[in-house]
């Protein structure tokens, strides 16, 4: 049961931007810590950025630092955003969206969620990007 819906992709020229967003289904992020994945073809899912529930701080692996942008909306906490920029031709994927529950006092490494996409409690069916000229 897919439990994000996301939109926004689609297919830019190399050094174009695009803004991903994803909505919850019959829940809201609180306590969730979530993030973006992404998977191209022939290569294993990825996490590429994620955002804490209970501070807002942010981790990105390198090869989008700089460039995207993760964040949510706080004043309707269903929504998720990704800001990409100057996007390459190896950003070519599936990008997901997807969430974990944090448990009452559970200490939360961002670095470690986005790292293990197999932790993440829930998904939706992706939205592609296809950066090509």
């Amino acid at each position: 049961q897919l439990q994000f819906v996301e939109s926004g992709g689609g297919l830019v020229q190399p050094g174009g931007s695009l803004r991903l967003s994803c909505v919850s289904s019959g829940f809201n992020l609180d306590y969730y810590t979530t993030g973006w994945f992404r998977q191209a073809p022939g290569k294993e899912r990825e996490g590429i950025a994620c955002i804490s529930d209970s501070d807002g701080s942010t981790y990105y692996i390198d090869s989008v630092k700089g460039r995207f942008t993760i964040s949510r909306d706080n004043a309707n906490n269903t929504i998720q955003f990704l800001e990409m920029n100057d996007l390459k031709p190896e950003d070519t994927a599936l990008y997901y969206c997807s969430a974990r529950y944090r448990y009452p006092g559970e200490a939360i490494s961002l670095s470690r969620v986005c790292a293990r996409w197999d932790d993440m409690d829930r998904w939706g069916k992706g939205t592609p990007v296809t950066v090509s000229s």
